[in-house]
């Protein structure tokens, strides 16, 4: 009998060749998620699920879904996924790690100048024709990057990537990680960077960049009283999860000018509303969680997730498994 995989996205081809050449294959059409009656309609016959962030697996959606044998997701993080219950239930969970470190870091940079240096804001002032003087001594002054301190909260694989370009940029380099590594260890000769609690970190950091998953410990990492020890006219980067900024905390120190800038990736609640505070202010940079968003990196983990699917319905260990101790 053919096994059946329903992928709740269509993902780049590379990875969708690949399982349609082993299994029977179905792709949800839209690019809105689908809900969760219409997961398990899709899925209660599949052994194999393909899901994205914006998927809901909860232990009441696994529970309906008898056939199931392995969940790919096609990401890094996996916090939407109820994976205690799906160990329990004996369903391999798999994700897309390392892939993504380069470009994620690469985003990273991108809100750092552009907020640093008001691009976007640049941008808009020449499109709606308010350029009127050819050069003006105090015209959209920003701040300098070069020999700033960065602050880097999470240390893993992104937060080390950020390090690494943080030295072409002569800065002073301050992170926060609940783990020391060999790999740290190393940046911490190569670009001098120091380890600093999260007070000290916010207190002296210029930019401070955020690269940590979500967990009860980081819900709301950054609050007010976070936000109130960060140096006045600093700026704040997340390309991690929403979550981990308290957004209506981050709107007024925005507006009193507590911070000089933001700039987001992700979101509380994604999309973000449409009447969001945040998008009247001049002062930050937003974008769609597009951190991964490269052609080769999104192939990439597409061609993952196949992997992590086929060897799951082989009966072989996914090579980037979640969680081992299903086996």
């Amino acid at each position: 009998m053919i096994q059946k995989v329903f992928v709740t996205r269509k993902i780049p081809q590379e990875g969708l060749k690949l399982l349609r050449e082993k299994f029977e294959v179905s792709v949800w059409p839209s690019e809105h998620p689908p809900s969760r009656e219409e997961i398990v309609e899709k899925a209660k016959n599949c052994q194999g699920l393909v899901t994205l962030l914006s998927d809901p697996i909860a232990s009441d959606l696994i529970d309906q879904l008898p056939n199931l044998k392995v969940i790919a997701q096609y990401a890094v993080g996996y916090d939407n996924i109820d994976v205690e219950e799906a160990t329990r239930r004996g369903i391999i969970v798999t994700n897309t790690p390392g892939v993504l470190t380069e470009t994620t870091a690469d985003l990273a940079w991108s809100l750092i100048m552009a907020t640093a240096r008001r691009i976007v804001e640049a941008d808009r002032y020449v499109r709606n024709g308010n350029w009127n003087v050819a050069w003006g001594p105090e015209l959209l002054l920003g701040a300098d990057i070069y020999g700033a301190t960065i602050g880097i909260i999470g240390m893993g694989r992104i937060g080390q990537a950020v390090a690494r370009r943080a030295q072409g940029f002569n800065m002073r380099v301050l992170y926060h990680s609940r783990s020391h590594n060999g790999h740290i260890a190393v940046l911490e000769r190569l670009v001098g960077a120091r380890a600093a609690s999260l007070e000290i970190l916010l207190r002296e950091s210029d930019i401070v960049t955020i690269h940590v998953p979500l967990t009860p410990e980081t819900q709301h990492l950054i609050d007010e009283k976070e936000l109130r020890m960060m140096k006045t006219g600093s700026i704040l980067i997340n390309t991690s999860r929403g979550q981990v900024v308290n957004q209506d905390a981050l709107h007024r120190a925005l507006s009193t000018g507590q911070l000089g800038g933001a700039g987001l990736d992700v979101f509380e609640k994604e999309p973000i509303s449409k009447d969001s505070p945040l998008l009247r202010l001049p002062n930050i940079v937003l974008v769609p969680h597009i951190g991964s968003a490269s052609r080769n990196t999104r192939a990439t983990m597409a061609t993952m997730c196949a992997e992590n699917i086929i060897a799951a319905l082989n009966d072989e260990k996914p090579p980037n498994i979640v969680n081992p101790e299903v086996l």
